[in-house]
């Protein structure tokens, strides 16, 4: 078999390097003495001479790279950009830098494992001996500067540490020389990318990379973030501010109140039963669950219903208000409702009814503990046989037994006092007729319209309850603007306005702490209406968790179009990239020796041996799930473009002057704007 190709053999001696010095040792003698070679031409001694130092130069170049491949595998060159230095196209998205994978990668990689070679992939000993002696001086008090200057990354310092990124930086030395930036077509981000990667790997940064990018482009831009970290959003106001956006940036943060902005969950819809099911959804539905469940949809729609009727925006704690004590809700509504269809004197009508000394010996038992005037206009409504049918809501949620009823909401309850409870029940119930309170409201149809820029920090380590109920309810609130931009775009409801076509990238990270049955329409179908979703989380086990349901999980998995993988932890996680890449095949040499012995006496020969080289092969994956978790910090693999695998590393942060330092700059920065 022709092994020409298959092999790189550049894991050896650097042996290129001796006919290198024998052609300049050969052309130095040609040059400082001729007559000793070409005594009868000399002129054609520098033809000779020329010929001599190329060879030289050709052998010398291809023992450098041998050595050069060989550094790659233990250290990659330093990789950082600053903030104004991350590349912007229009047509083109800017991953870092990299490479394409091939079967060609997937056999260095092999080749590079072989115990044969090791030695060749172990710091030099002026390497070891800085390690050692930089952990002598740093356990002595008096000599900690000398271990600072052992420890130093400058390029002045030989012997400079490696990066604390762990894993095994072979994995990417092994394409170095093929390197280069890596840019994915943007008409693929509709498709929807997931970037999955274990904690502190480089998830937050990579987020930062191609927000940053959306921000310049001018995107409409939204993140999502359930810690709430610090970081990002000072990145956002860095690059908004660079981009000339400031004034289009939004902040909603529930750790923060003072400086965020106000946000009603419920109080945009398409239709009126979103209202109940962003509500409901956030309650238990395994079991018996199921059925109070229903009901709290069931109640709490027939409240949104009576709110939208009486003209009122629903809220948080409008909702929580009636909940508790619906008869006020329904006195107004039947006020109104009858002011509309019944005959004029109905108002004396239901007097005279509540002025009667039997009202309440008639009524149900457990309309016994209601007030007169609201038994009168359910006996006046009765008595002249008139229908409405969110009257008749209210008439049925009124007349449950008040045992009964506090059962069936007793789930419903406590998630609706922790969206209302101290300046988090402020911020997500606003009173649009406070004109004391100068944080704006959040209204994501007018956000998309003027292409703003919007961070959302839900402050999940506090209270994962209300993270999860306001994250959600994001989510169907974006979903159901989608379905309005599908159909009518973004001049909906404008007279005369010129339709503006902007991208809206939307940046999920840890979306498993938000995911719900929101998510599933919105990966599904929003891509027609121009939503672009990242998400970003640490395992497939994750969204299983979140969605509570494997198929379901399983289809929010298969709606991502991109994969990004960074290092995971887990092998199932890691075959969501693996089992879609195809087989290759790679090749072993193993090499053979034997000796066959000769009985004949009549010749002189004693033995025979034989020695070979035995190539065998096999079909393996390009990638294997092992690979995945020895991947160093800020290294990922993608899968982009309909399955073109690239090797990716990602640029470290640079200096940013524009960057808040502190959490009390940001206030200051953002409070000057209210």
């Amino acid at each position: 078999m022709n092994t020409n190709g298959i092999f790189d053999n550049r894991l050896r001696p650097a042996v290129e390097f001796v006919p290198a010095f024998v052609s300049f040792a050969a052309a130095a003698l040609l040059f400082l003495q001729p007559d000793w070679f070409l005594p009868i031409l000399k002129s054609f001694s520098i033809y000779v001479i020329a010929i001599t130092v190329t060879l030289g130069v050709f052998r010398f170049y291809q023992g450098t790279q041998i050595l050069r491949y060989r550094a790659s595998l233990n250290q990659l060159p330093r990789y950082v950009l600053t903030a104004k230095q991350i590349p912007t196209y229009r047509k083109k998205l800017f991953l870092g830098k990299g490479f394409k994978w091939t079967q060609r990668h997937s056999q260095r990689l092999i080749e590079a494992r072989s115990p044969l070679v090791q030695r060749y992939l172990q710091p030099g000993i002026f390497y070891r001996w800085a390690r050692q002696t930089e952990l002598f001086f740093d356990a002595i008090p008096y000599f900690s500067w000398a271990a600072s200057l052992l420890s130093s990354q400058s390029p002045l310092n030989p012997v400079r540490p490696l990066p604390e990124v762990g894993g095994n930086s072979y994995i990417h030395g092994v394409g170095l020389e093929n390197e280069k930036n890596v840019l994915m077509n943007l008409g693929e981000r509709v498709g929807h990318a997931l970037i999955l990667g274990t904690t502190r790997v480089g998830k937050t940064r990579f987020a930062e990379i191609l927000m940053s990018q959306d921000i310049r482009r001018g995107d409409t831009v939204i993140f999502i973030d359930p810690k709430g970290d610090f970081d990002v959003l000072a990145r956002m106001i860095a690059e908004t501010k660079r981009a000339g956006r400031y004034d289009q940036f939004h902040v909603f943060h529930l750790g923060h109140p003072e400086i965020s902005e106000r946000y009603n969950g419920i109080g945009d819809f398409g239709r009126i039963t979103e209202v109940a099911g962003r509500i409901s959804n956030q309650l238990p539905s395994e079991g018996n669950s199921a059925a109070f469940r229903e009901f709290a949809w069931r109640f709490t729609n027939i409240v949104a219903r009576a709110l939208t009727g009486l003209g009122r925006k629903p809220s948080y704690e409008l909702i929580a208000r009636y909940v508790t004590n619906i008869e006020p809700l329904m006195v107004d509504y039947y006020h109104l409702w009858l002011d509309q269809t019944a005959p004029n004197n109905w108002s004396q009508l239901v007097q005279s009814i509540e002025g009667s000394e039997d009202l309440m010996k008639k009524v149900p038992i457990a309309m016994k503990g209601r007030g007169r005037h609201a038994v009168a206009l359910l006996t006046y409504v009765k008595d002249h046989g008139l229908f409405d049918a969110v009257a008749d809501g209210l008439r049925s949620a009124i007349e449950y037994d008040k045992t009964y009823f506090d059962k069936l909401t007793a789930s419903l309850l406590p998630l609706m006092e922790k969206l209302t409870s101290g300046p988090v029940g402020k911020l997500l119930s606003p009173d649009y007729e406070d004109l004391n309170d100068h944080r704006p409201v959040l209204d994501w149809m007018n956000i998309i319209r003027e292409g703003g820029v919007v961070y959302i920090g839900l402050d999940a380590l506090s209270d994962t309850d209300v993270a999860s109920a306001v994250g959600n309810s994001m989510f169907a609130d974006l979903t159901s603007i989608a379905g309005r931009l599908y159909k009518h775009g973004h001049t909906y409801g404008l007279p005369n306005s010129k339709e503006v076509s902007r991208a809206i990238t939307i940046h999920a990270d840890e979306f498993n702490e938000l995911v719900g049955n929101e998510f599933i329409p919105m990966v599904n179908k929003a891509g027609g209406a121009g939503l672009q979703m990242n998400a970003y989380t640490q395992t497939l086990d994750d969204i299983e968790a979140g969605i509570g349901n494997r198929a379901k999980a399983g289809q929010i998995i298969g709606n991502f179009n991109t994969l990004f993988m960074l290092r995971v932890k887990n092998e199932q996680t890691a075959r969501v990239l693996t089992d879609q890449l195809p087989q290759v095949r790679l090749y072993t040499k193993i090499a053979e020796s034997r000796t066959t012995d000769n009985n004949d006496p009549d010749t002189e020969i004693d033995f025979v041996s034989q020695n070979a080289d035995r190539l065998s092969e096999q079909d393996a994956d390009m990638v294997s799930p092992a690979d995945l978790v020895a991947l160093p910090k800020g290294q990922a693999f993608a899968l982009i473009e309909g399955g073109q695998l690239y090797k990716l590393r990602l640029p470290l942060p640079g200096k940013d002057p524009l960057l808040p330092r502190s959490m009390d700059e940001i206030y200051q920065i953002i409070s000057e704007r209210y």
